[in-house]
């Protein structure tokens, strides 16, 4: 594991679970407590994936492409 990605700690796994708890409850969304080992990894992925599109330096003459074409 390298120096940039992210060790889960028990405080993470807490949070995630914390977070879990929070949409499936917003969002009427039963979890079952088999599923939640796999619903915790995939935003540990998801959100190891956000860290890098944004910690990607843009320079600063940068803009938004007008309209996304799939190329």
């Amino acid at each position: 594991m390298t120096e940039k990605e992210t060790i889960v700690t028990d405080k993470t796994t807490n949070s995630l679970d914390d977070y879990i708890d929070a949409v499936a409850t917003t969002l009427a969304l039963p979890v079952e407590e088999a599923w939640r080992p796999a619903v915790r990894a995939n935003l540990e992925v998801s959100l190891r994936l956000a860290r890098l599109v944004d910690e990607f330096p843009l320079p600063d003459e940068a803009e938004p492409a007008s309209v996304y074409t799939a190329g």
